[in-house]
């Protein structure tokens, strides 16, 4: 089940909202997206396709990977004053049954290899599931294994 829709409370506008602001957010890549999807883009990564800015809900994900169900978010300072937000987000994204990959832009801009070798790890885990009991299934750490 879909989050409600943003704003207006019309059927349909929070998923519009999400597509255009998607598009906004391709546009204007921060520096530590632009060197991530640099490596995830084309199939580099065991051959599977990333989407950037993918819009799932009335949410834009940072990256996704439809087919082995896992979210990759680049977090910068502003995360820490945001963590209420972060956690119901994430809730709702597990609860979809995707594994939450999370990674502070500093280690992508410094240290992408680990960062690789993080995703690469937590792809070769079995898919997620979604489960009704909270915690079960699934990770949100950067870089734990999902």
């Amino acid at each position: 089940m879909l989050p409600p829709p943003l704003a207006g409370g019309g059927k349909g506008e929070g998923e519009i909202l999400s597509v255009d602001r998607a598009r906004e957010l391709r546009r204007n890549l921060t520096e530590a997206e632009r060197k991530l999807w640099g490596r995830l883009r084309l199939r580099q990564i065991e051959g599977l396709k990333f989407r950037r800015q993918h819009p799932l809900g009335h949410y834009v994900v940072d990256f996704i990977c439809l087919e082995k169900r896992m979210i990759i978010e680049l977090d910068g300072g502003q995360h820490l004053e945001q963590v209420e937000y972060d956690s119901r987000r994430t809730q709702w994204l597990e609860a979809q049954g995707f594994c939450l990959l999370r990674f502070w832009n500093h280690d992508v801009l410094t240290d992408i290899e680990s960062v690789l070798l993080a995703i690469v790890d937590a792809l070769a885990s079995p898919p997620p599931r979604p489960s009704p009991v909270k915690g079960e299934g699934v990770c949100s750490d950067g870089g734990s294994v999902c």
